[in-house]
């Protein structure tokens, strides 16, 4: 299977509570997200997350997914799939270096022919969703 991911890693200074907090209180998310809004939903295994998804330079778009691996306070994972040959999957990741210093990551993997093309073909536009989701992520924690 064709897999294509961008990532974009970055340090935030405050404990992975706090981080943690911004993430999983979906309704806050029009507060500090540029690119995911609307979010609504249950943070489960197989819990249903629903969104409106605005990456600059693509059209927007209504998203339902299903999650596929949560954590508390480390990971939040769901997948959608987006039709024949694509799937996507969004992320989000803290890791705890020390107590109030830890590194965040968000990022998109999509996988199918369909997928790897979709990737290829708006590969900038994602780069510039994910720093600016990893920005804002951390301007929220740190706050």
């Amino acid at each position: 299977m064709d897999i294509a991911k961008i990532e974009q890693r970055i340090g935030i200074q405050a404990s992975t509570d706090s981080i943690w907090e911004v993430i999983s209180h979906l309704p806050g998310w029009d507060g500090w997200n540029p690119v995911e809004t609307g979010t609504g939903g249950t943070i489960a295994f197989g819990g249903e997350i629903t969104l409106t998804e605005a990456v600059e330079g693509l059209p927007e778009r209504q998203v339902t997914a299903r999650v596929g691996e949560w954590q508390p306070y480390a990971q939040l994972v769901w997948m959608e799939n987006r039709g024949l040959w694509f799937r996507s999957m969004r992320y989000f990741e803290i890791e705890e270096l020390e107590p109030g210093s830890c590194i965040a990551s968000n990022g998109f993997i999509f996988s199918g022919l369909r997928g790897e093309m979709y990737f290829d073909k708006h590969r900038k536009y994602l780069r510039q969703a994910v720093t600016s989701v990893a920005e804002a992520w951390k301007a929220a924690a740190e706050a």
